[in-house]
């Protein structure tokens, strides 16, 4: 390291960005859009190796080979996670190749799952099992037998009622997950408040939050699995083991239901995924027809397109009495004022 210096990137100076994109570039890897911080070490001026973070996810990690086996990515580590502390986050993640693991599990990182492409680590003061342990007495989560469901619901729609319905009458209890990570129009807190008092009527549905172990496509790291479709089997691959060795088998969650994606390939690319991943754990994915009324196929992307133009009526034919009300608060306004002006898929 002698000679050597570490220093922080200035994200916001379009040619220090560059700068680090170009250096990524000579290792096939990419600079993921939602980073937040990034480290290089410099040598003469020139960035030699880096490491970035997105909240508490770390990634973007390269080395050149001259500077291989000097402790780069040891110290690049170190400095990520001094930051984290400074910003009051005790636990970390790491995605990676699979061929990476030894590296970062030297540097104190437990492997959480893998499969053929990628690699989830963690670090620090909680890891999988106390989450879930946690989980369980914080929810008064009892032994019985499950379904699942996994959510996003943005917002939430008599579709989803219709699904999370559905499950409550084939099963003894029901766990409804809601999408944690804040990607959506509607935030999270927004979302998990909705969902509950649409299904205050179930009262064998228990809706808790998903937490940092159920993926969100959003938050997975892009950098080192270009090929889009390769990206894609991995995330769905991934979250689907995670979900299945840990949630199912800790739960004891037997079921889980999704919903028919007539518009949607990604969805229905994880859907058979998701099939294919829970059955090996010995759990069965119910596939149910999504709802229709009228000439909609109810879904919560129907929803937001109809707000955006001004149709709100219509929204009386697809949305609970609890997701038109919420519409009509001062925060539901202001929501509403955003869908309007979104050029963008939420």
């Amino acid at each position: 390291m002698f000679g050597l210096n570490v220093e922080r990137l200035d994200l916001k100076d379009k040619n220090e960005k560059q700068e680090l994109e170009v250096f990524l570039s000579k290792f096939g890897l990419e600079l993921d859009k939602d980073v937040d911080y990034s480290l290089v070490v410099r040598d003469g001026g020139e960035i030699k190796a880096t490491c970035s973070k997105a909240k508490n996810v770390l990634k973007c990690f390269a080395v050149a080979e001259t500077l291989r086996g000097e402790g780069i990515t040891n110290t690049l580590i170190t400095d990520l996670i001094n930051k984290l502390f400074e910003e009051g986050i005790y636990h970390s993640f790491i995605f990676t190749k699979p061929e990476n693991i030894s590296i970062f599990s030297s540097l104190g990182f437990n492997l959480v799952h893998q499969v053929k492409d990628v690699a989830l680590l963690e670090n620090g003061i909680q890891d999988i099992n106390v989450y879930l342990n946690k989980l369980i007495k914080k929810y008064n989560i009892s032994s019985s037998t499950k379904a699942a469901l996994v959510m996003n619901c943005n917002p939430f729609t008599l579709g989803h009622q219709y699904l999370i319905q559905k499950a409550a009458e084939e099963n003894e209890d029901v766990i409804v997950f809601i999408v944690e990570e804040d990607r959506s129009l509607f935030p999270f807190e927004t979302r998990l408040e909705l969902v509950r008092k649409g299904t205050e009527h179930l009262k064998n549905v228990t809706v808790i939050p998903g937490g940092e172990y159920i993926i969100s496509s959003a938050t997975f790291p892009s950098y080192f699995l270009r090929e889009e479709g390769t990206r894609l089997n991995a995330y769905t691959e991934l979250d689907a083991g995670i979900f299945a060795k840990y949630f199912c088998s800790k739960l004891n969650i037997k079921r889980r239901y999704v919903g028919t994606e007539p518009y949607c390939k990604v969805t229905n690319a994880y859907n058979e995924t998701l099939k294919e991943v829970l059955s090996k754990y010995g759990v069965e994915l119910h596939m149910i027809e999504r709802k229709k009324q009228g000439d909609y196929q109810i879904s919560a992307s129907t929803v937001r397109n109809l707000i955006k133009e001004d149709k709100f009526e219509e929204l009386k034919e697809i949305l609970p009495q609890t997701t038109l009300g919420f519409l009509h608060t001062e925060k539901g306004k202001e929501i509403v004022a955003k869908i309007k002006v979104s050029n963008t898929p939420h």
